[in-house]
């Protein structure tokens, strides 16, 4: 059996993929083709360069790799996405074709509107755009054309899986907590945008034959930094008690 894997977008809560790519490992599943976007496509690139789920687990808590969505101001008013970049850099090649897996990343053109995948040529900059956030970051530009967070249009990218040979494996780590109670306006605001998210999700779910999608994860925020390591146990787990569902 051959399988492809789609990683959705979720901010700090997207390490939760590295817990789910380990619990898959020991059920003796590796992706022969992988699809990402926004922290789905880091980790997705981080992987597929060969990295171990632990091994990105201990870069990203070794780097403060999150700390890198805070850097200086420009003069937009919005945030520059160079440290990050920085980060990437050192751990990652410089183009897809260098990676041991074959990657897509899902971005959306600002100006059309539109979701935009790249799986061939410069790597970095499609992986900055795909979690560029829009309202936080500058567009991350490529070739003229400015992108953003891919999750916006589409937060889990299975159409790049679709008509292939695999049996495919989709990965979402936005689930909505029911319990939600609007403490602030920033609180009130990233609930918005993950209900808004949420709702191109559903669609795409429904064409994966396998679909991991870790309840507890909705008792963190994005930007949990401090929380890695838990992230990472919720998606082993979770994954390790659910795992006979590959059996069938």
């Amino acid at each position: 059996m051959k399988y492809g894997l789609v990683l959705s977008g979720g901010g700090v809560r997207g390490i939760a993929h590295l817990g789910v790519l380990k619990a898959l490992e020991e059920k003796g599943i590796r992706p022969s083709e992988i699809a990402g976007t926004s922290a789905g496509a880091i980790v997705g690139a981080m992987y597929a360069h060969g990295y171990s789920p632990d091994e990105i687990l201990h870069i990203i808590l070794k780097t403060k790799f999150f700390h890198a969505f805070r850097p200086s101001l420009s003069f937009t008013g919005l945030l520059r996405m160079e440290a990050l970049e920085k980060i990437l850099h050192e751990y990652l090649p410089v183009d897809f074709g260098s990676l041991k897996i074959p990657l897509t990343i899902g971005t959306t053109n600002l100006k059309q509107g539109k979701t935009v995948f790249f799986s061939i040529g410069q790597l970095l900059k499609p992986i900055l755009a795909s979690a560029c956030v829009p309202g936080i970051f500058n567009p991350v530009e490529i070739d003229g054309v400015k992108y953003i967070d891919g999750g916006i249009l589409n937060n889990l990218p299975v159409e790049p899986l679709l008509d292939k040979d695999y049996a495919i494996i989709g990965v979402h780590t936005n689930p909505i907590n029911e319990n939600f109670i609007g403490k602030n306006v920033k609180n009130i605001l990233e609930r918005t945008m993950l209900l808004a998210i949420s709702g191109n999700t559903k669609l795409n779910a429904s064409f994966c034959d396998h679909y991991i999608e870790p309840p507890a994860l909705g008792e963190y925020t994005a930007m949990d930094i401090s929380k890695a390591e838990e992230l990472f146990k919720i998606g082993y787990q979770y994954t390790k008690e659910n795992s006979n569902t590959f059996d069938k």
